[in-house]
């Protein structure tokens, strides 16, 4: 059969299965759990789930058939959900954490945030010049996980988010050592003319209005051509006061005040963005689909707050901001060769960010404890001047990655995948540390006001080949084997600290009066470093699947993932290696009573070996070394039950015990590794690893019903996590204080007939205070400040939709 009659036929298929549903109520199979192979599942009217096709394993495949951790929310349930971007779809995967912007003076907000997942966590430090994530985040077929953390994507006009816990270190590679987040888009479709809009007006309590727009046209440019545009554009209200405080430094009684910067609400933002994308039959067997997708962010203010000074209440003496903005280019070129499938997927991305933000906390905290830091800090005229810093920021990233890989028919008894992938991704890192009014003899050359200054370029290469092989020994007992070989070759260059004649670099060997060679770096007046690192390695998998009958299977894995090493742009501090992660596993995928139950679930250990910890050390700067070991047991069920054909209940959970198993010290020995046998240790052996739940799940009910000639619905969603720690050193637990667990409601009610509905929600319905992160902006500022990145309070919301 060739290609366009597979298509036509494949086309022919789903429009009947649309008639047969069409004026049936959609049932939610809604809470996920980490991993195991649950999808958000529509619901036929004998009140069955409906099948959920995913492509985890480079292929498409049902869900229940892949023997991995594997998650997946579909089209309907991102919308019943109102799930607009990452912190709303987080929420309902209970393997997934993140971690907000902030901590050691970076920006906060949009866009500055770290996935985390089955509790592989190790620090709290999102610098520039730290490690890599341990989550890789895919767009299609690319990687869009940048240097410092993962696109904030808007989420419209989205096939499916599938989420791959556990380490995915053959076919996704570097990044991928803890799991995968993928994020598929609708495609183009020559069959025929598709539009549709929403619009969304809402409210937060404790804070302003927003709203949202967007929609999608799907236009056949011929029987063998389409072309998909959607666009978006939303405004978020903001629920934290910048209150009016006074502040004095005590060493020579300096006292601000942050009046004209005060402000209700004012940590709000607007993104807007597009994206268009182009599928062309080139014939029967290959197809050419070339995608462009940009959007812009700006957000005001802080997204965090100091409980100090009361709720949803903080103090900043200098603007707070941020503008994030990129395009992305991607083209996939899709077709075959004999009976085999060949995939190129190749694309470049650029992303450019600036911000500003207050680093006061930091000045003031200095000025306490250390105060021959703040002492050199005067006018032209030598008087003493006010010592807040403001940190000025710009990152430039460029991304690009190619893979071509071939499949086998998924049909044979021995198939596989097989690729080559190369990546390269490039950080330009600009910041500035600004005090106003600053003497011009302590200035940066050539950078007015700027007390410290950094300057540099990092690049990341990657390079692997893959293969996975997967032969069927009986009808019932499966085996698969996999292998990634990587080479990774990592370098930072450039110019960071103090100006010529600032006492604090003539004392440390920092900027400019330290061993800096002469020579502009990209607008820095010399280079204060050049380094360089490079390894390779291997990381297997290997997975049994017997199946019990045709609904239920069991599967035993061993997979290992990976992340690159880096450099240490401090002094003689050696570069820290590749770190690893081991993972053992038994799972199962069951389906009941004519697929009316789904229980599925999976026991699973992972050993983390060399781990990275990156921590501010002297004059705040960053340092990363491979810490230790630590390992992770964890227990993952799901069950989504189709009562009728009217009511669906879901529940989902993950259970963890993340702990180090070797003590922290905080200290490395002269070849760079890890000194765990010390009398006093940072972190003792057995403590638990940060910004990790030891329990966090989800249960989801959904009722359909007719009301006066309309499809209504009722849904009621409840979210729980355990207590967190936001570090892992002892003391710096004691400063930031346990982040405690809580519980979030959510409800909707609709109504809607044919191809438009009304949507009433209201997102954390008993308005909870809980943290979703805690942090300080430096290792001393706990003296003076300590943040709260809040969950959202209470939304109520209204949205209309319409589809064509």
């Amino acid at each position: 059969m060739t290609r366009s009659k597979r298509r036509k036929l494949e086309r022919s298929q789903k429009s009947r299965v649309r008639a047969a549903l069409r004026g049936i109520p959609l049932v939610s199979a809604s809470a996920l759990l980490a991993g195991t192979p649950v999808a958000f599942a529509q619901q036929a009217d004998e009140g069955t789930l409906a099948e959920v096709i995913v492509t985890a394993q480079k292929r498409e495949e049902n869900i229940q058939n892949v023997p991995i951790s594997v998650q997946a929310i579909g089209t309907e349930k991102l919308e019943q959900l109102n799930i607009q971007g990452f912190d709303d779809y987080v929420k309902f995967l209970p393997s997934v954490t993140f971690q907000a912007g902030g901590a050691g003076g970076g920006p906060s907000g949009p866009g500055f945030s770290r996935v985390l997942m089955r509790g592989v966590s190790s620090d709290s430090n999102l610098n520039h010049s730290g490690p890599l994530p341990t989550v890789g985040t895919y767009l299609d077929e690319q990687p869009i996980t940048t240097i410092q953390g993962a696109l904030d994507m808007h989420l419209y006009d989205i096939a499916r988010v599938e989420a791959l816990a556990g380490p995915q270190g053959t076919l996704y590679g570097a990044s991928s050592e803890a799991g995968t987040v993928r994020i598929i888009t609708n495609k183009p479709d020559p069959d025929g003319f598709k539009a549709g809009y929403e619009i969304q007006g809402n409210r937060i309590d404790h804070g302003g209005p927003g709203g949202l727009m967007q929609g999608f046209v799907n236009v056949p440019l011929s029987p063998s051509a389409a072309i998909r545009l959607v666009a978006w554009g939303e405004h978020k209200a903001g629920f934290i006061d910048n209150i009016p405080q006074i502040r004095t430094f005590p060493q020579f009684g300096v006292t601000i005040n942050n009046a004209t910067l005060a402000e209700k609400n004012f940590n709000d933002s607007t993104t807007y963005g597009g994206r268009a994308a182009l599928r062309v039959d080139l014939n029967d067997n290959w197809t050419i689909t070339p995608t462009l997708m940009a959007q812009k962010t700006r957000a005001q203010g802080f997204s965090a707050a100091n409980p100090a000074l009361g709720d949803l209440k903080v103090a900043h003496y200098s603007p707070d901001d941020a503008e994030d903005q990129w395009v992305d280019a991607a083209l996939t070129l899709e077709g075959k060769i004999s009976n085999f499938d060949l995939t190129y997927a190749g694309a470049f991305l650029k992303r450019d960010d600036s911000t500003r933000t207050d680093y006061s906390d930091y000045s003031l905290a200095y000025d306490i404890s250390i105060p021959s830091y703040t002492d050199p800090i005067v006018d032209n005229s030598g008087n003493h001047i006010n010592p807040t810093q403001w940190i000025l920021a710009k990152d430039r990233y460029q991304k690009i990655s190619q893979e071509l890989r071939i499949a086998s028919p998924k049909e044979w008894r021995l198939r596989f995948v097989a690729g080559l992938f190369y990546q390269r991704q490039q950080h330009g890192i600009e910041q500035r540390y600004v005090i106003q009014n600053l003497a011009d003899s302590l200035w940066v050359t050539g950078w007015p006001d700027t007390w410290w200054l950094t300057e540099q370029v990092r690049v990341d290469r990657d390079q692997a080949a893959f293969g996975e092989a997967t032969f069927d020994v009986t009808d019932s007992l499966s085996l698969t084997a996999g292998i990634r070989h990587f080479k990774f070759d990592n370098n930072l260059a450039g110019f960071r600290g103090f100006g010529l004649n600032n006492p604090l670099g003539i004392g440390s060997g920092l900027g400019e009066a330290g061993d800096c060679v002469a020579g502009d770096f990209h607008g820095a007046p010399c280079s204060s470093f050049s380094k360089r690192t490079s390894d390779s390695g291997n990381t297997p998998k290997f997975t049994a699947t017997y199946r019990l009958d045709e609904s239920k299977l069991v599967y035993a894995t061993y997979s290992k993932g990976f992340r690159p090493g880096g450099i240490n742009r401090v002094g003689d501090l050696p570069p820290y290696g590749a770190d690893f992660l081991k993972n053992y596993e038994i799972g199962w995928k069951t389906s009941w009573n004519g697929n009316r139950l789904r229980f599925n679930g999976a026991f699973f250990r992972e050993d983390w070996q060399d781990f990275q910890f990156a921590f501010l050390g002297a004059n705040s700067l960053t340092r990363i070394a491979n810490a230790g070991a630590a390992r992770i047991k964890g227990f993952e069920s799901e069950l989504a039950w189709a009562v009728n054909g009217s009511l669906t209940l879901s529940a989902g959970l993950t259970l963890l015990n993340p702990e180090i198993t070797e003590n922290y010290c905080g200290e490395i020995d002269a070849n760079g590794g890890a000194i765990t046998d010390c009398a006093d240790p940072q972190a003792p052996k057995g403590t638990q690893l940060p910004a990790t739940s030891k329990a966090k799940g989800n249960v989801v009910a959904r009722y359909t019903f007719p009301l006066g000639g309309f499809d209504g619905h009722a849904q009621l969603a409840y979210i729980y996590q355990s207590a967190q720690w936001a570090d892992l050193r002892i003391q710096q637990r004691t400063d930031l204080g346990q982040q405690p667990a809580y519980g979030v409601a959510d409800i909707s009610f609709g109504l809607g007939e044919k191809n438009y509905s009304w949507e009433f929600f209201i997102s954390n319905l008993f308005d909870k205070k809980a943290d979703g992160y805690r942090f300080t902006q430096c290792n001393s500022c706990s003296i003076v400040a300590n943040y709260v990145a809040p969950i959202q309070p209470a939304t109520f919301g209204i949205t209309y939709n319409q589809k064509f």
